[in-house]
């Protein structure tokens, strides 16, 4: 074929020139906001709300345990509450509304209501903003992260922000775990691998947006997703060095938050107190100037802090943890090896320290229960559920103002369901999330004076077997 100077034109090429103007004018400019609304359709009305409460996840999909909490604690563990889910685009193929799919078989759910919203415009959609004002919890889809930045500035930021501060909550996958985070890789430019990141700090496929979503006790953090499978603890490193040059991070210190998928969800309670759950998550920390951080130049940096959260295991946002972490660095672009392990510098924090208690049977009644009231905090309880009917009781002592957080890793083998009882046995918390390795977890806040003597009540749901659960027991 011989190619024809761009200068020169054909009957042909304006017969062409021509339909492509009318085909392009019969094409809208991005397609409608669609609504699909799942459950009752009219909205709950209640007064007050007992979040907020974040997901965080590291696939698009909704993890039933987190969500699930995240309802029982914004309503209380009474009536119901609504949810929005936010996709910038609809699925491929499926069901219109995977996540109000598995949102809705939840207990507590009056409504889920799937919008799809092509173009930053459709955040000052009126119905829009109506439905999510009205929600309690607004759940961000996977897919892509620079669409939802482009709300920015929409009254939908404002509606978002409008649900967590009324005691609701907020959260999401994939892309919607990185949008909630006060400092969003947004991806605007193209998606940036490890190598890349490290290779060059200021590449242009590496963009932020600041300034939208800021939740309590959640400052100064990045998302990150996929994080194990996808590699991406070294891009996470170059965001962090990146912050803290760019003076993006106040106070000169930086966290990343990556989050491994396949049923990975860090779990944020209104304390700042955070659960991981699923599979594992990380926290990083860039706390000085990197020694090298430059445009068309590898990355230095020594030093980054890291804490590896294991499902079940707890960080505390509100206070950040000192000690507790394992230590990598990055010379000329390449990274220390064993990024994702490492033996800790000190033992502290939520997820090391403390002392263990393994059960003794029989522990089945609150009379044989297991004595954890003289235990060092933050303190591991172990057992297992060696029979379809097995109970294993743990006594402990609250003093008044403390909260009690209990995060319980179960094995694969059986369903167990977890409960924080009073002195007489009443229960006063419970975490009775469905399905074998379904991990459980609970808090409890001692209002009256003195001290108060309390039961860990662990009881076998479905299955059984020999394999130990780990709960994780913190005060503060």
């Amino acid at each position: 074929m011989t190619h024809r100077p761009l200068g020169s034109c054909s009957a042909a090429a304006v017969v062409l020139t021509a339909l492509a103007s009318v085909l392009t004018a019969q094409q809208p400019a991005h397609a409608a906001a669609d609504r699909i609304r799942l459950g009752n359709t009219a909205d709950v009305s209640r007064g007050a709300w007992n979040g907020p409460a974040f997901t965080m996840n590291g696939a698009g999909g909704v993890v039933t345990a987190t969500m699930t909490r995240a309802i029982d604690e914004i309503r209380g563990g009474t009536g119901t509450l609504d949810v929005v889910v936010l996709a910038g685009s609809a699925p491929t193929s499926g069901s219109r509304t995977p996540e109000c799919d598995t949102i809705t078989a939840s207990a507590g759910v009056n409504s889920c209501t799937t919008w799809t919203l092509t173009a930053a415009a459709d955040g000052n959609n009126t119905q829009v903003n109506t439905d999510v004002r009205n929600a309690e919890f607004v759940y961000f889809a996977g897919g892509d992260q620079c669409r939802y930045a482009a709300w920015k500035g929409t009254a939908l930021e404002a509606s978002v922000e409008s649900v967590v501060a009324k005691g609701g909550g907020s959260g999401g996958g994939s892309a919607g775990h990185h949008i909630n985070s006060p400092i969003v890789y947004d991806a605007c430019n193209g998606s940036v691998t490890s190598a890349e990141a490290l290779a060059n700090p200021y590449d242009r496929y590496i963009s932020f947006t600041t300034g939208m979503f800021a939740w309590a006790n959640y400052g100064s953090v990045i998302n990150d997703s996929h994080f194990v499978t996808r590699d991406r603890m070294g891009r996470t490193m170059s965001f962090l060095a990146r912050a803290v040059k760019d003076g993006l991070a106040p106070g000169g210190a930086a966290w990343g938050v990556g989050v491994e998928e396949g049923g990975g969800s860090l779990f944020l309670d209104r304390n700042g107190m955070a659960t991981q759950y699923g599979k594992d998550a990380y926290v990083v920390l860039a706390d000085h100037q990197p020694e090298q951080a430059v445009g068309r130049r590898p990355l230095t940096y020594s030093g980054f802090k890291i804490w590896r959260l294991t499902p079940g295991s707890t960080f505390d946002f509100k206070n950040r943890p000192t000690c507790g972490y394992y230590l990598r660095s990055v010379t000329n672009g390449i990274a220390d090896t064993n990024l994702y392990s490492g033996t800790p510098v000190s033992d502290c924090g939520g997820q090391s320290g403390g002392t263990v208690l393994a059960e003794s049977e029989p522990n089945d009644t609150r009379d044989t229960a297991d004595d954890a009231t003289t235990l060092t905090f933050p303190a591991s309880l172990t057992g297992g559920m060696r029979s379809t009917s097995d109970r294993d009781y743990f006594k402990l002592t609250v003093p008044a103002g403390q909260t009690v957080a209990v995060n319980c890793a179960v094995p694969s083998a059986y369903d167990a369901d977890l409960y924080w009882l009073d002195a007489n046995g009443s229960t006063l918390e419970r975490s009775v999330n469905d399905g074998a390795g379904t991990d459980e977890s609970l808090s409890f806040t001692r209002t009256a004076s003195g001290t108060g003597t309390y039961y860990l009540d662990m009881e076998a749901y479905s299955g059984s077997g020999s394999a130990s659960y780990d709960c994780r027991v913190t005060r503060s």
